[in-house]
């Protein structure tokens, strides 16, 4: 549960150094920079208490999780035929939708096996996990983007998401 995790925070963390330069590229600027990465905070904001309430509800609160893995993947492909700015909107709103249906649903499954005596520790190492997958997902983000381009860049990232998906639905229930 954790390396798929990990995975999908690697994934987006690897747009996060270079983004305002992708949005120049399509012919935006610092400001729509701003505007699209505030759609996508809007957008996941709103939505993650949706989905936190249908978390409770669901017997199998994983598929959630799961189900924002594979959005977040399909939506990071989509990054590859962004031109305008407007269907870079869309895409960020997707990549917030991702967002919202998988955090609180990961966050109840985590809590679930964190040991009520050292439940410090054990968030610390999940928070310690989250920023070393970013601090190496910007590094390779950028390195990606600069060697091979924006398009490798965003199909290694919807990869990495997939995976995890496909990962965590392959896992036993009783492990999640």
């Amino acid at each position: 549960m954790l390396a798929a995790n990990a995975a999908v925070i690697f994934a987006g963390s690897m747009m996060a150094p270079i983004y305002a330069i992708f949005v120049e590229k399509i012919g935006g600027d610092v400001l729509d920079a701003g505007l699209t990465s505030g759609l996508f905070a809007l957008v996941t904001g709103t939505v993650v208490l949706i989905s936190g309430r249908a978390s409770d509800k669901m017997k199998d609160s994983e598929l959630l999780v799961i189900a924002g893995y594979f959005i977040l993947g399909i939506a990071f492909f989509l990054y590859n035929f962004v031109g305008t700015i407007p269907s870079l909107f869309m895409v960020q709103a997707l990549i917030g939708l991702g967002y919202a249906a998988t955090a609180p649903a990961y966050d109840a499954l985590y809590a679930k096996h964190v040991d009520g005596h050292r439940s410090g520790w054990q968030w610390g190492g999940w928070e310690s996990m989250a920023y070393f997958a970013t601090a190496a997902g910007s590094a390779a983000g950028g390195f990606i983007a600069s060697e091979f381009g924006f398009n490798a860049l965003f199909t290694a990232m919807s990869v990495l998401c997939l995976a995890s998906a496909l990962y965590m639905y392959l896992l036993p229930r009783r492990v999640l």
